[in-house]
């Protein structure tokens, strides 16, 4: 039998393109399959959010006792880490016996490599005796390969301009793709606090249950605690949740408020909430790696999150210098991404990316030169992640500050080897 990596190998061959949105190929080899769940599905879309979101609840349903299935996507080192089975990666071998259950009934129908690894994780999570399933979309939502499956809610997270080409060039075009993993009659919780117009009217058209942020639950709080209301049920006096940054509440209040959607089917105590949302963890979001100087790690990459990094990285008090590693795909909005955090940044350090469609590094370095109106910074340009990460090393002083950002690519090319552990130069390397 083949091994992870030789599925994964022989998946991308397979298709002609590497994306190819449509639910026909992969609604047929899954009906074959006869691929279905028989516990609750959470499904989460949006630009921004979707790991923390799935991060948290899947924390909480592991605090109440539930036996839990999360599907994520992409992966930050390895394969295995999109599939997660009560709370733990599935095994390489789980996942190749899975790609093979695929391939067994896939006859001549060309799956993508996302078509065809969806397929098998959706299979292996289907056979895992959960409690509840966790899916993440990749892209968009109508045409995503998880739509296949009717999901009992559907949380929304923040809508922000990505994906153009595929998706659309406005807010109100990409959520209407995301609103497409609505069903009628099902919970559909919305936590982006303005909304794109075309979600509202999408869950109102097919009579989907409706929950808004601002309308139907909403969080209050100050430096020490917060607080949540929805419908039904509040929380009060909580500790933040242990994943950073401020836009984490509005994630956390989508999580609670599609809890209390599925109450009557997967009832949670506050205990577990509580405790839930103290202990997750997802590497990459907004992660700060204490040492000398600190590291913070964030997989921002479009506009939008690489904001909020900016004011994440603002309230994180004064650091002498700032130092940057900057990988990122070439269909991403370059410009803005840079606008958004260019004051923040006081050297660069520009990588390539193992993957054709990423930007090269001297193209990055170029763009940022054209709009850069300080003197008092520079660039460099280096081969790899890990490369540029130990030339920021080396020009960083003990009290400066590294952060690396633009790719899940980037980030994961620096925890390849696990989490890295910086000392400045005049400490001891123990």
């Amino acid at each position: 039998m083949k091994t992870l990596q030789e599925w994964l190998d022989w998946c991308e061959q397979l298709h002609p393109v590497a994306i190819d949105m449509g639910l026909d190929r992969v609604k047929t080899v899954a009906d074959r399959m006869d691929l279905r769940f028989d516990c609750p599905v959470i499904t989460v879309a949006g630009t921004n959010g979707k790991g923390s979101t799935c991060a948290m609840l899947e924390a909480v349903l592991l605090q109440a006792g539930y036996r839990t299935g999360v599907y994520t996507s992409p992966h930050l080192v390895h394969f295995e880490e999109r599939c997660r089975l009560h709370g733990e990666s599935a095994t390489p071998d789980a996942l190749a016996e899975a790609f093979a259950a695929v391939e067994a009934v896939r006859g001549d129908v060309s799956l993508s490599y996302f078509e065809f690894s969806t397929l098998a994780i959706i299979h292996l999570m289907a056979h895992a005796h959960l409690d509840v399933a966790i899916l993440e979309v990749g892209l968009g939502g109508r045409l995503d390969a998880v739509n296949i499956i009717d999901a009992d809610c559907c949380v929304i997270t923040s809508i922000d301009i990505d994906h153009t080409a595929i998706l659309g060039k406005d807010r109100e075009s990409i959520g209407r793709e995301k609103a497409g993993i609505m069903r009628a009659g099902r919970p559909v919780i919305v936590s982006d606090p303005v909304p794109p117009q075309s979600v509202i009217d999408h869950a109102k058209s097919i009579g989907a249950e409706l929950w808004r942020f601002g309308e139907d639950f909403n969080f209050s709080g100050d430096k020490l605690q917060w607080a949540w209301a929805g419908r039904g049920r509040r929380y009060s006096g909580m500790a933040y949740p242990a994943l950073r940054g401020a836009n984490q509440l509005v994630n956390a209040s989508g999580v609670l408020a599609a809890l209390e959607s599925l109450r009557a089917r997967i009832p949670v105590t506050a205990q577990a909430v509580r405790n839930g949302l103290a202990m997750v963890e997802l590497p990459g979001r907004f992660q700060i790696v204490p040492g000398q100087p600190v590291l913070v790690l964030d997989v921002a990459h479009n506009p939008h999150s690489v904001a909020a990094l900016a004011a994440n990285l603002d309230a994180m008090g004064f650091y002498p210098t700032t130092h940057a590693v900057l990988g990122v795909m070439a269909d991403k909005d370059l410009l803005a991404m840079l606008q958004r955090v260019h004051p923040m940044i006081d050297r660069w350090y520009f990588t390539d990316l193992p993957l054709s469609r990423a930007s090269k590094a001297t193209d990055l370095a170029q763009a940022w030169q054209a709009q850069n109106t300080r003197s008092d910074t520079a660039c460099s340009v280096h081969a790899s992640p890990m490369l540029a990460l130990q030339s920021a090393i080396d020009a960083a002083d003990p009290a400066d500050r590294i952060v690396v950002f633009g790719s899940f690519y980037t980030v994961g090319g620096i925890l390849k080897d696990g989490v890295p552990r910086l000392f400045a130069k005049h400490m001891p390397n123990n």
